[in-house]
């Protein structure tokens, strides 16, 4: 059960205000069609990406550009009067911990502020022919706090990690080979699968997982250089994928207040890229009239690094390379969108069985609606089964379990002519949060068309789940101002 109930009470009470706010409640105009339900739900999704939920995870893959080379004039406003255009963002953020304790003599002291970042991000697209063109994007961010409180307080790895960090974003070429065929070279971002909050089919991109919790939805993945090839044949498009840049999840670094253990991981053993390293994956994706399918395949490594042994008998961290199948779909009816993911992986390794490869089976159900005006609900639940698991697995350093549950619940409603949008984002492990929780509430308001405000607050619950043992004093409040371009 929930060591500290008041975080599931909270996102329930929040839950119970969402609905209640002015207007919530009236019904929205009924749909002429099924049809006319999935434009709300699918307004111009990238063919081999599967329909984005624009109001649960706006910003998500807003980036993403994979419309057919023939259609990219239309897709990109503005591209007719200019060969170049530039957009992106500068971003000030901050962040102070209200439920740190007073440290021990020598730890560190994460009460009060805990992030004063400026960051800025650009984009810069350039056409030079109706079927080509490239994106060059990059961000940068410098974090004040670190130095304001005076570096000697932290871990080195937590300043190399937290403080600052400049990087290359999505960086590639598009354009169309043939008239059904379409190149993309380069850093991007491919989004697989239904689900807002859970991964079970997206395999390709690692994730920021640096500040869970806090850490914008749209800057979860990060990109790597991959060549893909598509296909299309209406209402189906068939996708290639050769990822040639190995990278793994930028998870909390010893030190932090979210790295979950009293000692640092062991060093981690990278593979090199491209040549027999290089990741292979493949997608079939059908659009059909209130309802869509996708199936894939992969070839990749695990991005959780599993613990093995060298030639010196030390410890290290080794990615497996594994093998996805996996299955994903939308099906709308009325107001509801059901949304599926199954998939099945093999090759999964672990210190405790002498790194015997293992298979595991993951499955996803969500629903969501859209039937009261100005205002989104969603729900999912998923469940990872560790096939032939053996208790020795539970033990250190692996921690792992048979069935991991996540339950999400997410809702969004605007208002004041959708100036204002209110949401609550709650993530239960656990049938019943033993596992641990966290529920993300927040409120931004659009100043102006550039400029945008939030406000909110991260509420954080300790369970039984490693990565979840000891983050029940990470609770947060945090604000933003951020002028885009």
């Amino acid at each position: 059960m929930l060591k500290r109930p008041s975080l599931l009470l909270c996102a329930l009470l929040t839950s119970v205000l969402f609905m209640a706010a002015p207007g919530a409640m009236a019904q929205s105009s009924d749909q002429d069609s099924v049809e006319a339900l999935m434009e709300g739900f699918d307004e111009n999704p990238p063919p081999s990406e599967g329909p984005q939920l624009e109001n649960l995870m706006e910003g998500f893959d807003e980036n993403a550009t994979d419309a057919p080379a023939d259609q990219m004039a239309d897709s990109q406003p503005g591209m007719e009067d200019s060969a170049i255009t530039i957009d992106g963002y500068l971003k000030l953020g901050a962040a102070w911990n209200i439920a740190h304790q007073a440290p021990e003599a020598g730890e560190t002291d994460w009460r009060g502020l805990s992030k004063l970042r400026s960051e800025a991000q650009f984009d810069m697209l350039a056409k030079w022919h109706p079927h080509w063109r490239m994106l060059i994007g990059g961000k940068v961010f410098y974090d004040a706090a670190y130095g304001l409180r005076g570096q000697n307080d932290f871990s080195d790895e937590v300043i190399a990690a937290y403080e600052r960090e400049t990087e290359w974003r999505e960086f590639y070429l598009q354009g169309r080979l043939a008239r059904p065929v379409d190149l993309k070279s380069g850093r991007q971002i491919v989004v697989w699968g239904r689900s807002d909050n859970i991964r079970i089919t997206d395999v390709l991109n690692p994730l920021d997982l640096r500040e869970p919790g806090l850490t914008d939805i749209e800057d979860l993945r990060l990109p790597v250089t991959m060549t893909r090839l598509d296909g299309y044949l209406k209402p189906w498009d068939l996708t290639g994928i050769a990822v040639h840049e190995i990278r793994f999840n930028k998870n909390p670094v010893w030190g932090h207040d979210f790295y979950p253990g009293s000692m640092p991981q062991p060093t981690e053993e990278e593979p090199s890229d491209g040549g027999g390293n290089t990741e292979l994956a493949a997608a079939l994706n059908g659009v059909f009239s209130g309802k869509d399918i996708s199936f894939y395949w992969a070839n990749v490594f695990d991005d959780n690094g599993h613990v093995t042994t060298d030639t010196d008998g030390k410890l290290k961290q080794k990615h497996a390379r594994i093998t996805m199948w996996g299955a994903a779909g939308n099906l709308a009816l009325g107001n509801w969108l059901l949304k599926g993911e199954a998939a099945y992986r093999r090759g999964l390794k672990f210190y405790n069985n002498g790194n015997q490869a293992l298979g595991r089976i993951d499955v996803l159900l969500g629903v969501e609606y859209s039937g009261w005006d100005e205002t989104s609900i969603s729900l999912e639940w998923a469940d990872r089964h560790l096939i032939d698991f053996d208790e020795r697995l539970e033990s250190s350093p692996d921690y792992a379990q048979e069935d991991e549950i996540i339950n999400a619940l997410r809702i969004s409603h605007t208002l004041l002519n959708e100036t204002v949008e209110l949401t609550l984002l709650s993530l239960i492990y656990g049938p019943l949060g033993q596992d641990g929780a966290l529920a993300r509430i927040s409120v931004e308001y659009d100043w102006s068309d550039a400029v945008s405000l939030k406000l909110g607050a991260a509420l954080y619950q300790s369970g039984d789940k490693y990565t979840q043992q000891n983050i029940g004093d990470n609770d947060r409040v945090f604000a933003e101002i951020k002028y885009s371009f």
